[in-house]
């Protein structure tokens, strides 16, 4: 409303009884503030104040606007405060939707570090493979994997993970342990749906192999137990492998050669975000940002 700004004037001058004396505490030519509350008592169409060369005396129509405008102008000043406040000490519920692996494996961690750094939110995560609708939805973020479409969503990249080939000793033992990269043709691979080629590199070189197998799922995790089951070539991140590569449960497939990284991305229906969700966002660039 155009009036607001007016009525705080009108506030701090009937609190104060004099023009000089509350322009002298908010900061405003004595001048302006006349002219402004002149201008909405035209607007209003009734006299507010009478003014002598003494003093002033609020009106009956000006003791009335008085009550009501000082309980406006105080509200908007707590809202004010409490948006500060926010600013400062994020609170609230974020409501997150996450790939399942992804969250179990990288961010449970990172989760609770956040939890602890920002005592003020709660969460409502959703571990899902769907891509949710933002605008329809009541996610505040969600974290996406992978090449994205252009759907008109705000897409910040959090981090570029690199990933490796990998089978276990007795899926080698028994199909052989591939010595190039056009050897997978021959091989059982475990693979995400509409994954027909992997892109694999090595230093300059760079080449496209068809893969296919009897698995073909949406699942990084369960494509790792699969793996660690002897059903085949898996193409996984150096995190998910770590621990069944330290026990002894997979091996380094043709280790001069990775993968193209997969990019890790928040998205949000907006640019203007509520500062639980920048930080969240913020929080996973600077930490995801280092681990890639």
């Amino acid at each position: 409303m155009e009036y607001l700004n007016d009525m705080a004037l009108f506030v701090e001058v009937a609190k104060a009884r004099s023009f000089r004396r509350a322009a002298e505490a908010i900061g405003v030519p004595n001048s302006t503030l006349s002219r402004r509350i002149g201008a909405l008592e035209k607007a209003i169409g009734l006299r507010l104040l009478n003014r002598t060369t003494r003093k002033i005396e609020l009106t009956e129509a000006g003791q009335l606007y008085f009550e009501r405008s000082m309980r406006i102008v105080e509200e908007a000043r707590l809202a004010h405060e409490q948006l500060g406040e926010m600013v400062a000490r994020p609170s609230g519920v974020l409501r997150v939707s996450l790939p399942v692996d992804f969250a179990a494996i990288y961010l449970t961690p990172l989760l609770a570090e956040f939890a602890r750094r920002y005592p003020g939110i709660s969460f409502e995560l959703d571990l899902t493979p769907r891509r949710v609708d933002l605008v329809a939805e009541p996610f505040d973020v969600a974290i996406r994997m992978g090449e994205l479409s252009d759907s008109g969503l705000i897409a910040r990249q959090l981090a570029r993970v690199p990933r490796y080939l990998y089978a276990s000793p007795g899926y080698l033992k028994h199909a052989g342990e591939p010595r190039e990269p056009a050897d997978l043709i021959r091989h059982q691979c475990l693979c995400m749906p509409r994954a027909g080629s992997w892109t694999l590199q090595s230093g300059a070189k760079k080449i496209d192999v068809a893969v296919k197998g009897r698995f073909t799922l949406n699942s990084v995790g369960m494509i790792c137990r699969l793996a660690i089951h002897d059903q085949g070539i898996a193409l996984l991140s150096e995190a998910i492998a770590s621990d069944d590569l330290a026990r002894g449960r997979l091996r380094r497939v043709l280790p001069k050669w990775e993968a193209s990284p997969v990019s890790v991305y928040a998205i949000t229906a907006t640019r203007l975000l509520p500062t639980k969700t920048q930080r969240f966002i913020e929080f996973l660039q600077a930490r995801l940002g280092r681990a890639s």
